[in-house]
């Protein structure tokens, strides 16, 4: 009898593997990677504008709409809890990229606003977090594209047959993903460029 059910086991095992439970498996954990991946690299991002906002205030002080801007962007962006389930809300998701676009609109208009000022950009600290910003954005892009490749083969996977039904199975859904509107808004990296001069405008004293 032991033999038998042991013969049964192997069996199971088998065919699960031939329906595609173990690919869907190893999938499921990929999306989960890269999605952690890309929440690393945003948090990278949002801890780099208090820094960036006290910089650019010694220098620009009378730009306080632009400060508060960036500052309540990175307060949402916090007030968003996201963890690995996030990927299989359609609504949290929303949520989540609607603020990452957000603060990346106003960190473009910081960044707008610190062409006004010679000084602070020949500033070493706001030099070196220009850098830094220039770089993170670089990985968001990087860590956002591989989430949605993962997230397009995963869903590729468990809608084909027959790991369709092995998908539905043990509950497997389609995740959803970053949306054309919002990619196109998220996918605009603030402008860190200052190879040309623009027109100078009185300066605060630091």
């Amino acid at each position: 009898m032991k033999f038998v059910r042991t013969c049964v086991l192997l069996l199971l095992v088998a065919g699960l593997s031939g329906c595609g439970y173990n690919a869907i498996q190893r999938q499921d954990e990929a999306v989960k990677a890269a999605w952690s991946e890309v929440l690393n690299q945003y948090q990278r991002r949002a801890d780099l504008v208090p820094n960036l906002v006290n910089t650019v205030k010694g220098y620009a002080q009378h730009e306080e709409k632009v400060f508060t801007e960036v500052t309540e962007a990175r307060a949402k962006v916090g007030s968003i809890q996201v963890d690995a389930d996030t990927v299989n809300d359609p609504q949290k998701l929303a949520q989540f990229q609607a603020a990452q676009g957000q603060l990346g609109s106003a960190l473009s208009r910081l960044m707008v606003v610190s062409e006004n000022y010679p000084q602070l950009k020949a500033d070493g600290l706001f030099q070196n977090l220009q850098a830094q910003l220039e770089g993170t954005e670089n990985r968001v892009t990087v860590a956002r594209n591989r989430y949605v490749q993962s997230v397009q083969e995963y869903n590729s996977m468990i809608r084909t047959f027959p790991n369709n039904l092995t998908a539905k199975m043990f509950g497997y859904k389609v995740k959803p993903n970053f949306s054309v509107e919002n990619e196109k808004a998220i996918s605009t990296a603030p402008k860190v460029d200052f190879g040309t001069s623009a027109p100078a405008a009185p300066a605060s004293a630091h």
